[in-house]
């Protein structure tokens, strides 16, 4: 048989060690959510904007053809509103959007059934593009920025923030 004094402070040290698995459970599914939510903010655009990538490297190696089908439209069977020659005059060489190597995607928002992505270039006016999540087509955004809802543009503060604006 124990006595009392060997038994004293035993249910203590068994609540203090609850209190501290719930503390540390509560930690982790915390720091799981901002995580989560990071990584959701971070990719949840991803694939239009590879999409876009590929489509401004294909210009850089001058495969209009290639370009013009990630618009949904091929030479064999041209978009009736955007034919090649129009997209050439857009994007060919003697565009002015010819210096490829300075395009960067400068916002990525989403809006609707796609993403309002803007392609910016080094001393020229930004070109916002459009790509539908469903099918990756690339077309020109009837917008600069997704209409009807707030920006943050928290991308752009952090650029500014660390000198790369």
């Amino acid at each position: 048989m124990s006595s009392y004094l060997e038994a004293y402070g035993a249910s203590e040290q068994n609540r203090s060690q609850k209190v501290r698995v719930i503390r540390n459970v509560v930690i982790a599914l915390v720091a799981a959510l901002v995580l989560g939510t990071v990584l959701f903010a971070f990719f949840r655009n991803y694939s239009q904007e590879q999409q876009v990538k590929k489509f401004v490297q294909l210009l850089q190696a001058h495969d209009y053809a290639a370009a013009y089908a990630l618009w949904g439209c091929t030479e064999a069977h041209p978009c009736p509103e955007y034919s090649f020659a129009k997209f050439q005059e857009d994007w060919g060489p003697k565009s002015a959007h010819a210096d490829e190597s300075s395009a960067r995607i400068g916002m990525s928002q989403s809006c609707g059934s796609g993403v309002v992505l803007r392609l910016d270039y080094n001393g020229l006016e930004a070109v916002p593009l459009f790509v539908e999540r469903s099918s990756d087509v690339i077309s020109f955004a009837p917008w600069a920025e997704c209409p009807g809802t707030k920006h943050w543009h928290f991308g752009e503060f952090f650029r500014s923030l660390f000198g790369k604006s």
